[in-house]
C-alpha cells in the first residue's frame, strides 16, 4: 500500500510541476502580448488556460482519492492538502495571465497601456517573469530558501503597483479614460500574480518544514495559506 501511495503522490507532484511550468509560460506570453501587441502570444495564453484548469481538476481529484483511500497522516497529509491548495493558486494565476492577454487582444494592434506607462509595466513584467522562474524552481526542488526570497521580494512589485495609481492620478496624465481603466486593472492583475506567488511560496515552506508562515505574517500579501 505504501508503494502505491508514493506512486500516486509522485503523479500529483508531476502534475503540479507541469502546472507551474504552464503558468510560467502564460505569465511570459501575457507580458509579451501586453507590451509588444503580440496577438499570437495573447491567443496562446487564452487557449492554454484550458489546460491549466484541467490540471487543477485532475490534481484535486487525485488528492481527494488519496485522502479517501489512503487516510494519510502527519507529513503525508500536509503534502496532500497543500498540493490541492497549490493547484488552486496556480489556476488563479493562469486566470490572471489570461485577463492580461484578453486586454491585449481587445486593443490589438495597439497596447492597452499608453506609451508613458510602458516603462513601469516593463518593470512589472520583468519582475513577474523572474518570479515565475523562481516558482517553478521552488516547487521542483521544494526549496524553502527560494520560497523565502519570493515572499521578501514581493514588496518590490507592491511598490511598482502603487506607482500605477500615482501615474493616473497625476495632473500630467494624458491618457484616455479607457487607458486609465486598463492601467489600473492590468496593474492590479499583475500585482495579484505576485500575491499568489507569495501564497505558493508559503505553502511550499509549510510542506518542507511544517511551519505555517501565514500564522505570523509580516505583511498583507492579499492572499494567505488558508
Amino acid at each position: 500500500m505504501r508503494v502505491i501511495f508514493n506512486e500516486e503522490l509522485k503523479a500529483v507532484a508531476d502534475d503540479l510541476d507541469h502546472m507551474a511550468q504552464d503558468v510560467r509560460k502564460a505569465i511570459n506570453a501575457s507580458g509579451e502580448a501586453l507590451l509588444n501587441a503580440d496577438l499570437d502570444a495573447a491567443q496562446n495564453v487564452i487557449d492554454g488556460d484550458i489546460k491549466i484548469d484541467a490540471l487543477e481538476a485532475n490534481i484535486i481529484n487525485q488528492c481527494v482519492s488519496l485522502l479517501a483511500k489512503q487516510n494519510p497522516v502527519a507529513t503525508d497529509l500536509r503534502v496532500v492538502v497543500s498540493s490541492m491548495r497549490l493547484a488552486s493558486t496556480f489556476e488563479r494565476m493562469g486566470d490572471l495571465a489570461r485577463h492580461i492577454a484578453e486586454a491585449a487582444r481587445r486593443t490589438y494592434p495597439l497596447s492597452p497601456v499608453p506609451d508613458e506607462a510602458k516603462d513601469l509595466f516593463t518593470q512589472m513584467r520583468d519582475f513577474l517573469d523572474k518570479t515565475a522562474d523562481r516558482t517553478v524552481s521552488m516547487l521542483a526542488d521544494r526549496d524553502a530558501d527560494v520560497a523565502e526570497q519570493i515572499i521578501l521580494d514581493d514588496d518590490i512589485l507592491d511598490d511598482l503597483h502603487h506607482q500605477t495609481f500615482s501615474m493616473v492620478l497625476d495632473d500630467s496624465w494624458a491618457g484616455t479614460k479607457q487607458q486609465l481603466i486598463d492601467v489600473v486593472l492590468i496593474g492590479r492583475f499583475m500585482e495579484r500574480l505576485g500575491d499568489h506567488a507569495v501564497s505558493a511560496a508559503r505553502r511550499v515552506t509549510f510542506i518542507v518544514s511544517g511551519f505555517d508562515p501565514s500564522k505570523a505574517p509580516k505583511r498583507d500579501e492579499g492572499t494567505d495559506i488558508d
